[in-house]
């Protein structure tokens, strides 16, 4: 685990809000907040502002956000349950563009139609917005369900992508 002042951050503008990145001392990044975040990160004094640890997540966030970019390709680093870690894994192969359902990550994880639920609080708990696309998973009827960084901000980076949210 990682001892809380071994954290680095940094902040970036972006359309969704100021974002909010840490990174560990080896560079990778551990999450990722937009402002108003349900769980989100918040600035801790003895963090250490380290902006030049974050070049390539901000080039590539800047890429994403342009449309340059379909799939980022940096470290990531996260801190969760074996059972939450199988479900980011899986929110990881969703590709840019493409919606998939509670039931179908359910389903990729090997998890029962029962755990959909649990699915949804492990996306919820997703530390790593945008970077791990928790914004691609929509209810089974197509509706838009929740999302921890706030639904406008889940639709902003649907229509970015291509998909019109219902």
């Amino acid at each position: 685990m990682v001892q809380q002042n071994d954290v680095h951050y940094t902040t970036l503008d972006s359309p969704l809000g100021t974002l909010l990145l840490t990174a560990d001392g080896s560079g990778a990044l551990t999450s990722l907040s937009v402002p108003g975040q349900k769980g989100g990160c918040t600035l801790q004094p003895q963090w250490g502002h380290t902006p030049g640890l974050f070049r390539e997540a901000e080039q590539q966030l800047a890429a994403y956000f342009a449309g340059e970019l379909h799939e980022f390709r940096l470290e990531l680093r996260t801190d969760g349950t074996e059972f939450r870690e199988r479900v980011w894994a899986a929110l990881d192969s969703v590709p840019y563009g493409q919606t998939t359902t509670y039931g179908a990550i359910a389903a990729r994880i090997g998890a029962s139609r029962a755990a959909v639920r649990a699915i949804g609080g492990a996306i919820g708990a997703n530390p790593l917005l945008v970077v791990r696309p928790c914004h691609r998973v929509i209810g089974a009827d197509g509706s838009l369900t929740g999302y921890a960084g706030g639904l406008d901000r889940k639709v902003r980076l649907l229509e970015l992508e291509g998909v019109s949210p219902r």
